[in-house]
C-alpha cells in the first residue's frame, strides 16, 4: 500500500487541484457540473453492488461470506450510501440526496431520468448512457467496464478513484457554493456527509479491504496500482469535459 500512495500523488493532485472548482460558485456553470457529476454518483454504487456481491452472500440459498470480515466492511458502507439517515428520522440513497440538490439548484435531471428508464425498460447500460452528457458517458463506460475486471482492481478503484479521494474534492466544491445560500442546502448536506463518511470510517474500510484482497500478491498490488491511475485519469477526463462544456 505505501508504494502506492506516491506513484498516486500527482493524478491525485490534479484532481484535488483542478480549476473546475473556481467556477462552481456561478450557479450556471453549478448545474452543468451536477448534471454531468450525477452520472458519477450513480455509477458509484456500481462499483459497492460490484464488491457486495462478490464479498458477501446476496442469492438464494444464502451461503456464508468466505471472509467475514470483508463481508462486514463492505455492508457497512452500503448501508451508509444506499439508506443514510441524512436528517433526523429521514432515510434515503446518496444518491436521491443528489437528485434532491439538482432539484433545488435547478440543475436539469432530465437526463438522468431518462437513463434510469432506459434501464427499467432493459436497456443494457452501455446503450442507455447515450442519455448522459457527453462528458459522463465515458466515465460511465470506464465505471461499467470494471465491474467486470478483479475484486482487488475494483476494490483499488473505489479506494483511490473514490472513497480516498472524495473528500478532498468535495471539500473545494463546498467551499466553491458556500456564497450560493440556501440553493445549495441539500448539495451541501451530500457532500458533508461524504467527507464525514468518506474521510473517516468508509476510506479506513476500503483501505482495509484492498489490503486484505491483494495481501502479499506482488501481481494484485501492480494491477491495483494500474485500475487506481485509469480511475483516476477517467476522474479528470470528467472534470476536464466539464469544464470544456
Amino acid at each position: 500500500m505505501s508504494r502506492l500512495i506516491p506513484i498516486l500523488e500527482g493524478p491525485r493532485r490534479g484532481l484535488v487541484e483542478h480549476p473546475i472548482y473556481t467556477r462552481l460558485s456561478e450557479l450556471g456553470a453549478l448545474r452543468d457540473f451536477m448534471g454531468a457529476h450525477v452520472f458519477a454518483v450513480w455509477d458509484f454504487m456500481s462499483l459497492l453492488k460490484t464488491l457486495q456481491r462478490r464479498l458477501t452472500c446476496v442469492e438464494v440459498p444464502w451461503m456464508p461470506p468466505a471472509d467475514t470480515e470483508c463481508a462486514r466492511w463492505i455492508n457497512e458502507v452500503v448501508l451508509a450510501e444506499e439508506t443514510d439517515e441524512v436528517r433526523p428520522g429521514e432515510f434515503r440513497s446518496h444518491f436521491e440526496l443528489y437528485l434532491e440538490a439538482m432539484r433545488e439548484a435547478g440543475a436539469d435531471e432530465r437526463p438522468m431520468l431518462r437513463f434510469l428508464e432506459a434501464l427499467r425498460a432493459g436497456v443494457a447500460p452501455t446503450s442507455a448512457v447515450e442519455h448522459a452528457p457527453l462528458a459522463a458517458r465515458a466515465f460511465v463506460l470506464h465505471t461499467l467496464t470494471l465491474t467486470r475486471a478483479s475484486t482487488h482492481e475494483v476494490a483499488a478503484a473505489f479506494l483511490f478513484g473514490r472513497e480516498q479521494l472524495l473528500p478532498s474534492v468535495f471539500e473545494h466544491v463546498l467551499r466553491a457554493v458556500e456564497p450560493l445560500g440556501g440553493r445549495c442546502d441539500s448539495l451541501r448536506l451530500y457532500l458533508e456527509r461524504h467527507i464525514h463518511l468518506d474521510g473517516q470510517e468508509h476510506g479506513v474500510r476500503a483501505e482495509q479491504l484492498l489490503c486484505r484482497l491483494c495481501g502479499e500478491d506482488t501481481r494484485k498490488w501492480r494491477e491495483a496500482e494500474a485500475a487506481a491511475l485509469l480511475s483516476l485519469e477517467a476522474r479528470r477526463a470528467l472534470w476536464d469535459g466539464v469544464l470544456r462544456g
